[in-house]
């Protein structure tokens, strides 16, 4: 049992420090490309509000039956 032990032991050193090192890898951040645009949402003029208020009219139609 020992034996298998220290036969495991370096097989699991090295799987150990092989994790470690695509970890760092992967979650190592990047600059963005340099043909990414930084802002590619265009903002409607009262989007948001004007379906609320919408959506605001229609419950209170719906709400006085």
């Amino acid at each position: 049992m020992i034996v298998v032990a220290v036969l495991l032991l370096p097989s699991l050193g090295l799987m150990l420090f092989v994790m470690t090192r695509i970890e760092d890898r992967v979650l190592l951040e990047t600059e963005p490309a340099r043909h990414a645009r930084r802002s590619h949402l265009r903002v409607i003029q009262g989007g948001r509000q004007a379906k609320a208020a919408r959506h605001a009219r229609s419950s209170r139609h719906l709400d006085a039956a």
